[in-house]
């Protein structure tokens, strides 16, 4: 069926009749309670069907029934509940989609219909025209068109402005202690160096660096140099360090660039994570449960092995630096009627464990840096004059033409999910264990699956445009590097250079920064990972998209709960 055909025999058609566009409830994650899913493919479809957001249709994929779930903005089709044979796109009959918003509605609602009634062709309700069973390689075959066709129109519908359900609770008087940790190098190895170092609020919580100076540097931010005589660095920070914002959300459930931490009950604690079985209890969170991670990293915060006894003992076993750590806490005259006052587990300070100090850094994390009063969050709640043009043109495209919401979906503008993109590969890399020279192979050195191979975890957007420079390491100075990058990965490849890295000069490892792009196997292997179909902008469209990206910075980002500590000494 041809485009003309497609809007022809339909679009008009559902334009007006507005009664069947239903409201109902919908927070696009992909894993939700229900109750009686209903497969399509065995011969009969149940009426009002319920599909999030960001699902991914695929055939015999279980949807669930509308009322069953109570969440927001999800498409709700209609199906006839009569066994039906649907061998072409046109011919799936009673179908209606969720009304748009009013903000949403004009350029919405073509794109979305649209595609529903291609997605239709790649399922089959009930026996074929022949008697048979439907193939399913049949019916994906039949909507390929309609899923190109998806991506040039208004792809996905706009997220759910961010409430405070989206967030779990945390206790302010445990964040105010939390927010003294955070700035304090008492929880380094060599109490060097704390978490503020790499994560400082002027750089928009990262660090203004491609890869960051750890344990060793002096300085903060992109002034810092990597230190002299002994103490000097032993080598880069394989990755860039993140923004902290919005790290409190309650749908988040994998962390790292690798994903190497993750919600999880693989080890009977919670959690799918480096430490594994030997992770402490009772961590309320995800995040708590990151802050963990860079205590015990020789090159971040623990220190090389014999400076310290915390690098000391994590070299025996990655648990045992933490009970050293949680020592000096308590034992601190500031620190431990603190907790004894915050924590209603906590009767004396002899009873001061890492996990309180994990618990009180991601309740300082969590609330200080939770950002949704963006005007991208303005016009999400209602007020259309929100955005500029420009940036109201940048959202069309982000969530269009561009197909940036591909992966940075939902309300946190990610996916949490992982993707090649063939960024320029610099550094020491995160390798595997006997990997024989630097290199980083992303998501594959958490799995240990060879098609996971060179993919990063989408980020999520929220003050982005604070947050240079961008890629896992930190490859693109500003946001229409990355974007043109995003665009057409190969030609972006091909032509970037070393200046545009952000790297402090380290004479003693110069020798290995960019020694990957000698190895040409290793090179061919890297440009030939692509999760990305190249996109045409114009330089005008990729202005907007810029324009759209500034729109995602919050308007309170300079007024936080807490601040800077004035003791604080970079």
């Amino acid at each position: 069926m041809g485009l003309f055909d497609l809007f022809g025999r339909h679009l008009l058609d559902h334009l007006f009749q507005a009664d069947r566009r239903i409201g109902v409830a919908a927070d696009g994650a992909e894993r939700v309670p229900h109750v009686g899913p209903h497969q399509i493919g065995r011969r009969q479809a149940q009426a009002q069907l319920v599909i999030p957001p960001d699902t991914r249709l695929r055939a015999r994929m279980p949807l669930h029934r509308g009322p069953q779930i109570p969440f927001e903005r999800a498409f709700v089709v209609l199906l006839d509940p009569k066994t039906k044979a649907v061998h072409h796109a046109d011919q799936l009959l009673g179908l209606g989609v969720a009304r748009p918003g009013r903000r949403q509605k004009l350029f919405a609602r073509g794109g979305k219909l649209a595609c529903f009634h291609q997605i239709a062709g790649l399922f089959q309700f009930g026996p074929d025209g022949r008697g048979g069973k439907t193939k399913g390689k049949h019916k994906l075959a039949h909507g390929a068109a309609g899923l190109l066709f998806c991506g040039a129109a208004w792809a996905q519908d706009l997220p759910a402005p961010l409430t405070d359900d989206d967030f779990l609770f945390f206790d302010r008087e445990q964040a105010a202690i939390g927010h003294q940790l955070f700035y304090d190098p008492i929880l380094s190895g060599n109490r060097n160096i704390s978490c503020a170092h790499c994560h400082h609020p002027d750089f928009g919580t990262s660090d203004g660096l491609s890869l960051g100076i750890g344990e060793g540097g002096q300085g903060l931010g992109p002034d810092r140099t990597p230190g002299t005589g002994a103490d000097r660095i032993r080598k880069r920070i394989p990755r860039n360090a993140p923004g902290l914002w919005n790290l409190g959300a309650r749908d988040i459930h994998t962390m790292f660039h690798d994903g190497r931490l993750s919600l999880s009950d693989v080890y009977g604690n919670g959690f799918n994570s480096p430490a594994q079985e030997w992770l402490p209890e009772g961590l309320n969170s995800l995040l708590a449960a990151q802050a963990l991670f860079p205590l015990t990293a020789q090159f971040e915060m623990a220190g090389n092995v014999a400076e310290n006894q915390v690098t000391g003992a994590v070299h025996d076993r990655i648990d045992k630096g933490w009970p050293i750590i949680a020592k000096r806490v308590r034992t601190d005259p500031k620190y431990g009627p603190a907790m004894v006052a915050a924590f209603d587990d906590v009767d004396s300070t002899e009873d001061i464990t890492i996990t309180h100090v994990a618990n009180a850094l991601a309740a300082f994390m969590a609330i200080e840096w939770r950002s949704t009063d963006s005007p991208f969050d303005q016009y999400l709640a209602g007020d259309e004059t929100a955005l500029t043009p420009d940036q109201k043109a940048g959202m069309q495209l982000f969530y269009g033409k561009a197909r940036c919401a591909t992966c940075h979906s939902g309300p946190l503008l990610s996916d949490q999910k992982f993707h090649a993109l063939a960024l320029p590969p610099f550094g020491p890399g995160r390798t595997r264990q006997w990997d024989a020279y630097a290199r980083d192979v992303g998501r594959m050195g958490e799995s240990d699956r060879l098609e996971d191979a060179y993919r990063f975890r989408t980020p999520m957007l929220r003050n982005v445009a604070l947050t240079a420079p961008y890629g896992h390491n930190g490859a693109f100075p500003d946001l229409e590097g990355i974007i043109r990058h995003h665009l057409n990965p190969a030609t972006s490849l091909s032509r970037w250079t070393t200046d545009q890295a952000a790297l402090p000069k380290v004479p003693w490892l110069e020798q290995g920064d960019f020694v990957v792009w000698q190895d040409r196997f290793e090179m061919a292997r890297q440009r030939a990972k692509l999760d990305i179909t190249p996109v045409d902008l114009s330089d005008g469209e990729i202005a907007q998209l810029v324009a759209f990206l500034h729109a995602l910075t919050g308007t309170s980002v300079e007024t936080p709960p807490f601040g800077v500590p004035a003791g604080f000494k970079p």
